[in-house]
């Protein structure tokens, strides 16, 4: 927001430097970025008239002025101008004056004669020629009044001036408007406000005979207010209005454009005007859009509009985008005698969507954005009808047509001077606050105890937002300094962040390189890894706003993800990979979609290589024994995964709960990412993993008795897992097996078909004796018996 000092002290005078003032404001809550000081580049550049003009003696092109610049004596200046005459009133750059672009004019003499000085165009002031339609093209500015001798060029050019630019934050829209800068102003430095003083001169005739208005979407336009200038004369604004637009960087384009822009900026809320004549069936409707519908604005591009979209149209078609732009069949032109002035209030968001649909944004859409007030409404269409009057411009016809159903009313916000000490540190009174909330226009009702908060401040809701308004004009310096109160904590990690971190720890220990992939994913990808049609896993959060289509769901699953990585990894020509990837899928709650997803994290390993299923199984469970998971965990092959390889592949359990999946990618899958190897997958429930996961350890004094080792030699059918030979083990031998180790497996001719040798290394240790023999004995006999009922797997012979 731009706001130039000589426009805010109409409304607040401010006697302080500018340093000072920058730092007030900040200092009570409207942040200034910086300041631009308007023509500082220039000096010494006057009022100069043209006294006499002779042909310079040897140069056709060149000519010799004499020119009055307000001293005793005029000086002489050689210039090539030729639009210039006798009698004129022109800048006059004097010797020793400075210009943009670090010009500075110095003495000289041009074939010659000498010259004493320059005449200016407003290019050679650093003025944009647009801005002023009446300066010849590259010709000297003839200024189209007489103006006093000698006087500064740059009052005249609105370049006396110090702009400056504040950071407004989004629930403040009251502060994007000079009245608005002005007020908080007047607050900070104890100074009166002037607000504008409006009044309308008005021709018989009632508005409600000219237009109508409706509104059919009230959710979306909470206000539409109208008003009628009949005998309408479109012509150059006058300088005072240009130059206080110019100040702000807004261009002039002629007197009914430039009042809408004077009141978008000193009240902060936008205006459009039609030409009423041009308007079908005299009636503007504020309606959604119809699909397909379509409309040309101001800018000359065609815009294609959907039922999402607000617009104001008239019986037959769109008129304007609301809130955005104006279109192209109704503007006004030099021909337009009747206008209608309109001045609404549209819903923020519906606007910001708009616009970003049709590619548009304007400084009228960056306002409504920030939902502005509708009671401001009366005042910024009234003062455009002033000054249509102040310009004579056209005659202001009686009333205002007005749609305003569910009009926003104050807000009573409860608040106590204790109340107010407690949060901030103080001991003021309750008539200091109350001396500070007149400043800013908020009312105090004593017998309530309220604050009536008006419209226009939306961020003002509970009695914190009072302690603020307190804090801010008492000055935060002025708050002394305190210990906080309450009950300290200590900040720490959960117990699931530091599962995680664990997690990370043990993947990168193991030589496994984290990889990121996105949480948006194409539909397309659940055929890639060959799911069902029926699976879950392609029930999908939708994104409502997506990317394109390669993006316009929620995962469900990391594989896809992850096998993309190997995919770049392989294609790229590196041998091998070991990648994981913590990060999150999103499974829908529900078919229709009305609760947030459960986001489960998930531990997610892809390798390929020098690698086989045992190289992951055996990362899994140096996590799980890192996790304090020894036992309980098992894997059953007996499971159908389609991106696994089908004799490949086992489910992971924990106590019978399902901790994930592992196994080798289906060679299918694998084509499909253009893997050419034996790629490995491991997919692990992080939310289980923590549940079961113990970081307590309890530790033993080092054994006093010896350990007795004896291995043992089984024959097992070939379909049984040395998992569940293992269970039986641990189970049957009781307190003093303290280890088991599997050294050998062998199948060949001396084996009988369909089944498996194999050769377990036991250990054997009490703790509070030397084992015997007998004891020993006895443990291997329990454990032969047991695998022998449970799994037929018998000792080799």
């Amino acid at each position: 927001m731009n706001v130039p000092m000589q426009w805010l002290n109409d409304y607040v005078e401010i006697d302080c430097d500018i340093d000072t003032f920058m730092d007030g404001m900040t200092m009570s809550g409207s942040k200034v970025e910086g300041y631009e000081e308007l023509g500082k580049e220039i000096s010494k550049v006057v009022v100069g008239k043209i006294l006499k003009i002779e042909k310079h003696p040897d140069a056709d092109k060149l000519v010799v002025t004499q020119v009055n610049v307000g001293e005793e004596e005029p000086i002489q200046i050689v210039t090539g101008a030729n639009n210039i005459s006798e009698g004129d009133y022109v800048p006059i750059a004097l010797v020793g004056s400075t210009l943009p672009d670090d010009i500075k004019i110095k003495k000289g003499k041009l074939r010659g004669i000498p010259s004493n000085g320059m005449m200016c165009s407003v290019e050679e002031l650093g003025l944009m020629r647009e801005d002023f339609p009446e300066a010849p093209e590259h010709g000297i500015y003839i200024f189209d009044k007489e103006y006093e001798l000698g006087m500064d060029v740059k009052s005249i050019f609105g370049l006396d001036d110090i702009v400056v630019e504040y950071e407004i934050t989004s629930n403040r829209p009251d502060c994007f408007s000079i009245v608005g800068i002005g007020r908080e102003a007047a607050a900070t430095f104890g100074k009166d406000f002037k607000y504008p003083e409006i009044k309308v001169d008005e021709v018989e005739g009632n508005a409600n005979d000219y237009i109508k208005i409706e509104i059919e979407d009230e959710d979306l336009c909470a206000r539409f207010a109208g008003r009628v200038v009949k005998n309408l004369k479109i012509e150059p604004s006058p300088w005072w209005l240009k130059k206080r637009l110019l100040s702000c960087g807004v261009r002039p384009i002629n007197n009914i454009v430039d009042i809408t822009n004077f009141v978008m900026m000193e009240f902060g809320q936008p205006m459009h005007a039609y030409d009423l004549d041009k308007l079908e069936g005299k009636k503007v409707i504020a309606r959604r859009a119809k699909d397909n519908e379509k409309i040309i604005t101001l800018d000359g591009e065609e815009r294609e509009l959907d039922s999402s979209m607000l617009v104001i149209a008239d019986e037959n078609k769109p008129v304007s985008l609301a809130g955005i732009m104006g279109g192209e069949d109704t503007k006004v032109t030099e021909e337009t005698k009747t206008l209608l002035f309109e001045a609404a209030n549209f819903e923020g968001t519906n606007v910001r969507f708009t616009s970003k649909k049709v590619g548009l944004r304007s400084d009228s859409s960056a306002k409504f954005e920030k939902y502005l007030d509708p009671n401001n409404i009366d005042e910024a269409i009234n003062r455009a009808c002033q000054l249509i009057n102040m310009l004579g411009a056209g005659e202001v016809v009686s009333g205002m047509v007005d749609v305003y159903k569910a009009k926003r009313v104050e807000k009573e916000v409860a608040f106590t001077a204790e109340g107010i000490n407690k949060l901030l540190g103080t001991d003021l009174s309750e008539y200091a606050m109350i001396k500070i909330f007149e400043k800013v226009d908020l009312k105090v009702d004593k017998n309530k105890g309220v604050v009536i908060v008006p419209t226009f401040r939306p961020d003002v809701e509970r009695e914190a937002d009072l302690a603020e308004e307190v804090a801010r004009f008492y000055g935060y310096d002025n708050i002394p300094v305190t210990l906080a109160t309450g009950t300290p904590t200590v900040g720490k990690k959960s117990y699931k962040q530091k599962i995680e971190d664990i997690t990370r720890v043990v993947m990168e220990n193991c030589g496994i390189s984290e990889a990121m992939t996105y949480s948006f994913e194409s539909p397309k990808v659940f055929d890639k890894i060959r799911l069902d049609v029926d699976d879950s896993l392609r029930k999908t959060v939708t994104i409502s706003n997506p990317l394109g289509e390669d993006f316009s769901v929620m995962r469900t699953t990391t594989v896809n993800g992850m096998l993309t990585a190997l995919s770049t990894n392989y294609n790229r020509r590196n041998e091998s990979a070991s990648l994981y990837e913590l990060s999150y899928i999103y499974l829908p709650k529900d078919e229709e979609i009305k609760e947030l997803p459960d986001e489960r994290m998930q531990l997610t390993i892809g390798m390929y290589g020098d690698i086989d299923f045992y190289n992951v199984k055996g990362v899994v469970e140096t996590l799980l024994n890192r996790l304090g998971i020894y036992e309980g965990y098992e894997y059953d092959p007996n499971v159908s995964i389609n991106y696994l390889h089908p004799g490949r592949q086992a489910k992971i359990t924990i106590n019978k709960k399902e901790l994930g999946i592992i196994g080798e990618v289906h060679p299918e899958v694998a084509d499909n990412y253009n893997i050419d190897t034996r790629a490995y997958l491991a997919v692990i429930d992080m939310p289980v993993l923590v549940k079961k996961s113990n970081l307590e350890r309890e530790y033993e004094p080092l054994a006093k008795y010896p350990a007795v080792n004896r291995d043992l030699g089984l024959l097992a059918k070939n379909e049984v897992l040395v998992g569940q030979i293992e269970a039986i083990i641990k189970q049957r031998g009781g307190k003093i097996l303290k280890d088991i180790k599997l050294f050998d497996v062998y199948t060949g001719s001396q084996i009988e078909e369909g089944y498996k040798s194999l050769a377990f290394a036991l250990t054997f240790r009490a703790n509070d004796h030397t084992l015997k023999e007998k004891e020993i004995s006895k443990t291997m006999s329990k454990i032969l018996n047991g695998l022998e009922n449970t799994l037929d797997v018998k000792l080799r012979q």
